[in-house]
């Protein structure tokens, strides 16, 4: 522990300079999002319908919610979400891509 007082007007970001750490919690669930996500495509069933947006279903009114294949593409690197459909197929250049994308930081 850093022994800072609760007095000392720190922000969390300089807490965590001095710790030499960086916040790991959004990586490490982006990574179990994305073996999720490759365990369902290479599944196939209902979940793969929901999760490609291929299952017709209500819309609700407000803010359009976020899709997990459209955030799995951005943290995963530069390509189109048809290009993350084709690499899932692959286990091993899946959990490379998930590896990869991990390490970096993303």
């Amino acid at each position: 522990m850093l022994r800072i007082p609760w007095t000392a007007k720190k922000t969390n970001e300089s807490v965590l300079n001095e710790a030499n750490k960086r916040r790991s919690l959004v990586r490490t669930i982006r990574k179990h999002q994305a073996t999720f996500l490759g365990h369902v495509m290479r599944r196939g069933k209902l979940k793969h319908l929901v999760t490609t947006g291929k299952f017709e279903a209500k819309r609700s009114r407000g803010r359009h919610r976020e899709k997990i294949m459209d955030e799995l593409a951005t943290w995963l690197g530069p390509g189109k979400v048809s290009d993350i459909l084709a690499a899932v197929k692959d286990r091993d250049l899946w959990r490379d891509m998930i590896t990869n994308a991990y390490k970096q930081g993303n």
